[in-house]
């Protein structure tokens, strides 16, 4: 007798030895369905897994908003689960957007869920679906277990995060009334794990960077190219650009951060605890030189400590025959709370030290105003942390600047405050992949997670 296997045959199969080798739970099995709905932005796609979400929250009784934008591919999708009304709703927040891949550079697609050595594989898996489905799932277990509630408990799963005009600013313009809130969880902060898996600390942002963007302009004489003239607009910005790749701003620490690098002082062996230790003290100029020169070795704790310069357009020339007049670079910078904008151009013209060079802010692109950093003396501030001491214990909590920036600011610009946390132990290693190629979240982190958000709402929302 022959065996036929057509493709469907060969993929359930694939699905069921997956499955079988690394058992998964509900929020690995709903993140492969949140992966599968493919919502790279541009061109986002969000009101598709709106309409999945719709069909896992409205059976358990939620009350169900899905808002569209003026983009009709776009909604933000809103589930409320009712309680007493006896205190202000919390909210739990999460992009449904998710960048761009290459997907030569993928060992698997990059929109399948895959499931392989114990991760869900997929574009969105810690950045930010992963925490979308960590939030959904323990929202969800709240109706499922019938918990009486003393307060609503909102889940959002919002458009527009990673870039575009209706993410939650414009949510909040005409619809406040669906996410205000007593306090929010979103995105942020990091659960990291050491190379034999145990933890290592968890952090809870209470604040983000901001960014802006200067353009870096070169000026010279337009002209054939057959007559090149020393004055070349394109060599000046190069030099500028080199003098500027050659630089780093000094650290600049805030509160949250101080406390950060304390606890990871706490947490490292000599000579790292060394160098965390004098970095906070910030006594002795040498010192604080040497311990910056090592702690930079890693690039997230080196983008934390100070404002970060990234070069990302370049632009010049029209012909291959004319030498153009002028040349401009763009430089994307993430800032730490409180930096001034005109200190930093002056800063950056201090570098290039070039008249024929001028730098000036991105028409509309200019420095978002960053609210105060969230208080850490709230019942949910408080809630994570015990939460956390009881899933990983004896493994330190601090708060954290967190190094990019996040759609919190619907919330946190109105006083309410937002702590943003990445829901599930990961790697140094599977940091690496976020934005980038087989981003990845383990299974057994995302039980973890889910265990630690669901207990969390518990001890805040329950009764």
């Amino acid at each position: 007798m022959r065996l036929r296997f057509t493709a469907a045959t060969l993929f359930l199969t694939t699905a069921f030895l997956s499955s079988a080798q690394t058992p998964l739970n509900d929020t690995a099995k709903l993140l492969t369905e949140v992966i599968r709905v493919n919502t790279s932005n541009p061109p986002g796609n969000e009101a598709k897994l709106a309409a999945l979400l719709k069909t896992k929250f409205e059976p358990l009784g939620f009350q169900i908003d899905i808002i569209p934008t003026p983009d009709p591919a776009k909604a933000h999708f809103i589930a409320r689960l009712k309680g007493d009304g006896s205190k202000k709703p919390i909210l739990l927040a999460a992009h449904a957007d998710v960048v761009g891949v290459e997907r030569e550079k993928w060992s698997v697609d990059p929109f399948e869920g895959a499931v392989k050595d114990g991760y869900v594989i997929g574009r969105g898996a810690i950045d930010f679906k992963g925490g979308l489905a960590v939030f959904a799932e323990a929202v969800m277990m709240l109706a499922k277990n019938k918990v009486p509630l003393a307060r609503d408990v909102i889940f959002i799963s919002e458009a527009d995060e990673e870039g575009g005009s209706y993410g939650t600013a414009w949510l909040a313009k005409d619809h406040f009334d669906k996410i205000d809130c007593e306090f929010s969880l979103n995105e942020g902060g990091w659960i990291i794990r050491n190379p034999d898996g145990t933890v290592r600390y968890v952090s809870i942002s209470t604040s983000d960077k901001s960014g802006v963007s200067l353009l870096v302009t070169a000026k010279g004489t337009s002209t054939h190219a057959s007559m090149p003239r020393p004055d070349s607009a394109i060599f000046t910005l190069a030099k500028a650009m080199g003098k500027i790749g050659d630089y780093d701003t000094q650290p600049k620490l805030i509160e949250s951060t101080k406390e950060f690098f304390t606890t990871l002082e706490k947490t490292s062996k000599p000579p790292m605890s060394t160098y965390f230790h004098d970095l906070v003290a910030g006594t002795d100029p040498e010192k604080v030189r040497i311990a910056d020169q090592e702690i930079s070795k890693d690039p997230l704790l080196h983008a934390i400590m100070r404002n970060t310069i990234a070069p990302v357009f370049l632009n010049a020339g029209f012909r291959g025959n004319v030498i153009p007049g002028s040349a401009e670079a763009t430089l994307n910078f993430r800032t730490i709370p409180g930096t001034n904008v005109e200190e930093l151009i002056s800063e950056m013209k201090a570098v290039v030290n070039d008249p024929r060079v001028t730098i000036t802010p991105v028409a509309g692109r200019g420095a978002l105003p960053r609210p105060a950093p969230s208080t850490k003396d709230s019942d949910l501030f408080r809630a994570l942390v015990q939460q956390s001491n009881a899933i990983f214990p004896n493994v330190p909590v601090t708060t954290y600047l967190f190094q990019a920036g996040t759609d919190s600011a619907a919330w946190r610009s109105r006083g309410i405050p937002v702590y943003g946390i990445y829901p599930y132990p990961i790697s140094a290693e599977d940091l690496t992949r976020m934005h980038g190629n087989d981003e990845r979240v383990s299974i057994e982190s995302l039980r973890q997670g889910t265990e630690l958000i669901y207990k969390t709402l518990l001890q805040v929302a329950g009764k």
